[in-house]
C-alpha cells in the first residue's frame, strides 16, 4: 500500500532512495540491501529490533537527524523472515539490480519480492503438514462471499455463506493465514482473534474488474465451466484475492489454472463450535497433539498429510464416494500393498508445493533434485498399483502420467547432489552442455598451472617458502616472508602487505587471472541461463504434474487408512439408507491411544424407534468421552476412514452439532451461559431428522430452576419437533423422566462403583438412568479439604430431608411434566392482572389498553 511520498530535499541521494520505495511499502517492513546485510531504517529499524530482538544503531544523518538503523545478514534472511510471518508481519525484499562498477550514485535497487503470511511458498517458511491459505471475505447484507486460495499449491476455492454461524465455520476449518477484508465489512468481531488482517478498499472488490481477473488468469470467455459463474459475492472476493496475489508476487501465476466452488450440500456440515469441541486439527489449547488428524496421520508425504486435514474437515455425504474410497482401503489391506506402497511414496516427498515453486520460477536447485527423484520412482509406483482390482485405484493410477522426457531431462542437467543456490554454481551436470563443459575446463586448469607456477617462481627466486594463492577480494598473488621480500625481482609488482608477509603480482600471473575470472564468469552465467531454460522445459508440463501430486496424495491418504485400521484394529462401517447409527463396541479414536489403562468400549444405538439418549452418570465417568467417540466415528465413516468399533451400521447424515463444555468468550462480550445459549440456539434453528446433536450440560450456567427448564425444553424440542439423533448429558435426573412422557427418547448411565467415601469408575454404559451423580466423591478424588466435604454431605442431607418433607406435605411427586401443565404461565399472569385492577378508576383510553396488553399476554 502506497503512502504520501516524504520531503526529500534534505536527505541523502541514498536515504532518498530508501524513503521512496518505503512510501510504497508502507505498510511492510522493508527489508533494503547493503552489501552482505539487509537493513531497515527508522520506525522499520525500532519495529525489527523489538520484533527479532536485534541490536538498534543509529549511524550517519539525514535530514540533520540521526538514522535508526538495524540489520541481518543476507545468508540468514529465511529465518528472520519465518518469525515475522509467525507474528502476522509482511515484508518487502529490496535488492540491488545495478552494477555499482558503473553506478553514478546510489546502486540501482529494486523491491523483487514480498513476503506475506498468506503469500507463502518457500520451504523454509512453510509448515509442511499445513495448508498456508490467504483467504478474502466480502459481505452484502446477511450473505458473505469467502475465497482461499493456496498458493504453495495453485488451489482455488470459493463459497457463498449465509449468515454469521456460516462464515464462522468456514474460518473455523479454513483457519487462514492472512484474511482481506473490505472497508465495509460490519462482523468485525468475527474477524478480530486472526493477526494477518489486511483492510482492503471497496473498489477492489469490484464485480467487474474480479471477473475480469479472474477470466485473464484462466484464459476463458467465461466462468461456466467451473461452476461458478452465479456466485457473485465470492467472485468478488475472489478477484481481491487475485489482485493481492499479482501485487505481492510481481511473477505470472500459471499454476493456479482453476477454481472450484466448495459446496456444503457435498459434505457435512459442521459449525465451528463442532469443529473446536470434536478437536479435529487443534486441541483445545490451540495445539496439535492429541487431535484426530494426530492419530490418523501415517502418511508418507507432507501433501498427503495436508488432503488428509482437508477430508477430516469436508466429509462427505455421498456414499458411493465414500464406497469408493472403502474399497481401496480394503484392497490395501487384502493385499498387504501399503507398507511398499509407504516406502514409494516417501521418496516422492512434496512434489505439490515443488511444482508452485517451479510455476513461480522461484524453485531451487534441491527441487529439481526431488523432482527428478519422484519422477524417478514413478514407473515402480504405477508397476505396484498394475494389478490391483479397484476402479478407483486404477483412476488414479491414470491420473498419475507419465513423464518420461522430463525424467531424462532432470537426470542429464542436474548433478546428483545440487547446491542450495544456482548462484554457487556447480548445479548443472558435465556432459549436458559443451560449451559450459569448456568453460569450466579453463577455470579448473588453473589449479595445475598454479602449481606449476609456485615451483617454478620457486626455483627462479631460490625461496623455498613462496606460495601463490588467492582470495576474493584481491585476487591471486604470490606470497613471501617480510625477510624475503629484498630478495623479489623487479618483475614482482607488490599487491598487499602484511604483518609477516608481503603478497606480489606478476604481468604472467595477471594475465592468468582475468583469464580464469573471466572463463568462471561466463561458466557461471552460461549456468545460469541453462537453468532458466530448465523452467521452459518443464513448465508446459505443469497441469499433468499438479494431476500427478494430486493423485499421489490420494494416494497416500488411502493407504495410511490402510495402516491405521491394521495398526488399530479398526474396521469397515457400514453406510446405509435407513436413518440411525449403530456402532458394536465402539472407542473413542484419541483417548484410547493416550490412556494408560484399556478403553472401554461401548455401544450405541440410535434410530426411529430410538432418537435421543438421556446420558445420564458421575462427572469423570466419561459422557463427554461417550458422545463425542460417536461423533468421531461417524466423521471418520464419511471421510473413507475404517473406524475404532466392531462394526458400525451408519445412516443418512446430513450435519453434526456439539454444545459440550464450557468456556466464555470475553472478546465479543459474552459470558459462558451466553456463548451455550448461541450454540444451543443454533442447534435448535438448524438441526433436522439427520443431523447427529451432542448435548452436555444444558442449562448449567444459570439458577437450578431456569437451567433446568431450559434443559427439559431443549430436550423436547430435539426429540418431538426436530427429531435429530441426540445424546443428550446431563446432571438433571429430573430430564430421566422424559422418556415416560415421550416416544424415542431412552435413559443411558455410565455406570461407577461406591467404595466407601470413594468410587471407581466403570465406563460402561448401561440401559437406564443413574441413581445418583457422585459429586461429593468426584469432589474427594479432585483434592477438595476434607472439612469441605464433611459440610458439604451434612448440608445434602439438610436439603434432601426437606424436600422429602415438603414433597410429603403436598403430596406432589417431583415429575416434572412441562408439557401438561394445570394452568399455563399466560393465564396466571392474566389472572393476577385481573386481580389487582380497579375498574372504577379507568378512563376509556385506560381500558383499552389493558386489553391489549391482556390480548398482547395471551398470545
Amino acid at each position: 500500500m502506497k503512502a504520501e511520498l516524504p520531503n526529500l530535499d534534505n536527505h541523502t541521494p541514498m536515504m532518498r532512495q530508501y524513503l521512496t520505495m518505503k512510501a510504497q511499502h508502507s505498510d511492510m517492513l522493508l527489508f533494503y540491501r547493503m552489501g552482505d546485510f539487509y537493513e531497515l531504517f527508522f520506525d522499520d529499524a525500532k519495529k525489527a529490533s523489538e520484533l527479532l530482538s536485534i541490536s538498534l544503531t543509529a549511524r550517519g544523518k539525514s535530514g540533520g537527524n540521526a538514522i535508526p538503523m538495524a540489520g541481518i545478514p543476507y545468508h540468514a534472511i529465511e529465518g528472520y523472515l519465518a518469525k515475522l510471518v509467525q507474528l502476522g508481519q509482511s515484508v518487502a525484499i529490496c535488492e540491488q539490480i545495478g552494477d555499482p562498477a558503473t553506478s553514478k550514485g546510489p546502486v540501482e535497487r529494486k523491491v523483487v519480492r514480498i513476503i506475506t503470511p498468506g503469500t507463502l511458498t518457500d520451504e523454509a517458511l512453510l509448515h509442511e503438514n499445513r495448508d498456508n491459505l490467504l483467504a478474502a471475505v466480502y459481505q452484502h447484507k446477511s450473505l458473505y462471499g469467502y475465497a482461499t486460495l493456496d498458493l504453495a499449491s495453485g488451489r482455488f476455492v470459493i463459497s457463498e455463506l449465509a449468515g454469521e454461524e456460516a462464515l464462522e465455520a468456514e474460518l473455523q476449518r479454513t483457519r487462514p493465514a492472512e484474511l482481506l477484508f473490505s472497508e465495509e465489512l460490519d462482523d468485525l468481531h468475527l474477524i478480530d482473534t486472526f493477526s494477518g488482517k489486511r483492510r482492503r478498499p471497496e473498489w477492489e472488490f469490484d464485480y467487474d474488474t474480479s471477473l475480469k481477473l479472474l477470466l485473464d488468469q484462466f484464459g476463458t470467455k467465461d466462468l461456466t465451466g467451473f461452476g461458478v459463474s452465479d456466485a457473485h459475492l465470492s467472485i468478488q472476493a475472489a478477484g481481491c484475492l487475485m489482485q493481492y496475489v499479482r501485487d505481492t508476487q510481481k511473477a505470472s501465476l500459471p499454476h493456479i489454472n482453476a477454481i472450484t466452488r466448495f459446496n456444503q450440500t457435498d459434505s457435512i456440515v459442521l459449525d465451528a463450535a463442532t469443529r473446536k469441541n470434536l478437536e479435529l486439527t487443534q486441541n483445545l489449547s490451540g495445539g496439535i497433539e492429541n487431535t484426530l488428524a494426530s492419530v490418523l496421520d501415517s502418511t508418507a508425504t507432507p501433501m498427503g498429510s495436508r488432503m488428509l486435514q482437508r477430508w477430516i474437515h469436508q466429509p462427505l455425504t455421498s456414499h458411493s464416494k465414500i464406497n469408493a474410497r472403502q474399497n481401496v482401503v480394503t484392497e490395501f489391506i487384502e493385499s498387504n500393498l501399503y507398507d511398499e506402497l509407504h516406502e514409494h511414496l516417501k521418496v516422492i516427498g512434496d512434489v505439490e508445493r515443488i511444482m508452485s515453486r517451479l510455476a513461480l520460477r522461484s524453485a531451487k536447485p534441491r527441487d529439481f533434485a526431488r523432482l527428478r527423484q519422484a519422477l524417478d520412482v514413478l514407473p515402480t509406483l504405477k508397476h505396484l498399483l498394475s494389478e490391483t482390482a479397484s476402479s478407483h485405484i486404477q483412476q488414479l493410477v491414470c491420473q498419475l502420467g507419465d513423464f518420461p522426457e522430463e525424467s531424462s531431462l532432470l537426470q542429464r542437467a542436474i548433478v546428483d547432489v545440487p547446491p542450495v543456490l544456482i548462484r554457487d554454481g556447480g548445479v548443472i551436470r558435465e556432459g549436458y552442455n559443451a560449451e559450459l563443459d569448456e568453460w569450466r575446463r579453463l577455470s579448473e586448469g588453473a589449479t595445475n598451472y598454479l602449481e606449476e607456477l609456485e615451483l617454478r617462481e620457486r626455483e627462479q627466486t631460490g625461496i623455498p617458502t613462496l606460495k601463490v594463492g588467492y582470495n576474493r577480494v584481491h585476487g591471486y598473488y604470490i606470497e613471501v616472508s617480510k625477510a624475503q621480500s629484498i630478495n623479489m625481482p623487479l618483475s614482482y609488482q607488490r599487491r598487499q602487505t602484511l604483518k609477516n608477509t608481503e603478497r606480489y603480482i606478476t604481468p604472467e600471473l595477471k594475465e592468468h587471472e582475468e583469464k580464469v575470472l573471466s572463463s568462471q564468469g561466463k561458466a557461471l552465467a552460461l549456468e545460469k541461463k541453462l537453468w532458466e531454460q530448465l523452467f521452459d522445459q518443464i513448465l508446459p508440463k505443469l497441469h499433468e504434474l499438479q494431476q500427478f501430486a494430486k493423485a499421489t496424495s490420494e494416494l497416500d491418504v488411502l493407504s495410511c487408512f490402510a495402516e491405521r485400521a491394521e495398526m488399530l484394529n479398526y474396521s469397515c462401517p457400514e453406510l446405509s439408507q435407513t436413518t440411525g447409527i449403530y456402532v458394536n463396541a465402539g472407542r473413542h479414536p484419541v483417548v484410547e491411544q493416550v490412556t494408560e489403562s484399556p478403553f472401554i468400549a461401548n455401544p450405541v444405538i440410535l434410530n426411529s424407534d430410538r432418537r435421543m439418549l438421556i446420558v445420564t452418570g458421575p462427572n469423570m465417568g466419561g459422557k463427554s468421552t461417550y458422545m463425542r467417540q460417536v461423533a468421531l466415528i461417524t466423521l471418520m465413516a464419511h471421510i473413507g476412514s475404517f473406524v475404532p468399533a466392531e462394526s458400525a451400521i451408519i445412516g443418512p447424515i446430513d450435519r453434526i452439532f456439539t454444545r459440550i463444555g464450557a468456556s466464555d468468550d470475553l472478546a465479543s462480550g459474552r459470558s459462558t451461559f451466553m456463548v451455550e445459549m448461541t450454540e444451543t440456539a443454533n442447534i435448535l434453528h438448524n438441526a433436522t431428522k439427520n443431523s447427529l446433536v451432542l448435548m452436555d450440560e444444558i442449562g448449567r450456567g444459570t439458577s437450578t430452576y431456569d437451567g433446568l427448564s431450559l434443559a427439559w425444553s431443549a430436550a423436547e424440542y430435539l426429540a418431538s419437533k426436530l427429531n435429530s439423533l441426540t445424546l443428550f448429558a446431563t446432571h438433571y435426573f429430573e430430564l430421566t423422566q422424559l422418556p415416560e412422557h415421550m416416544k424415542g427418547v431412552v435413559n443411558v448411565h455410565l455406570d461407577a462403583v461406591e467404595h466407601g467415601d470413594t468410587i471407581a469408575f466403570m465406563h460402561a454404559v448401561q440401559e437406564g438412568a443413574a441413581s445418583k451423580s457422585y459429586g461429593l466423591q468426584v469432589a474427594a478424588l479432585a483434592g477438595v479439604p476434607v472439612p469441605v466435604i464433611k459440610s458439604a454431605k451434612q448440608k445434602l442431607h439438610q436439603l434432601e430431608s426437606r424436600d422429602h418433607d415438603v414433597h410429603s406435605t403436598q403430596q406432589q411427586s417431583f415429575d416434572l411434566n412441562f408439557s401438561a401443565p394445570s394452568i399455563s404461565d399466560e393465564l396466571a399472569q392474566v389472572e393476577s392482572m385481573l386481580k389487582q385492577l380497579q375498574p372504577d378508576d379507568l378512563t376509556p383510553k385506560q381500558a383499552l389498553e389493558f386489553l391489549y396488553r391482556i390480548k398482547s399476554t395471551l398470545i
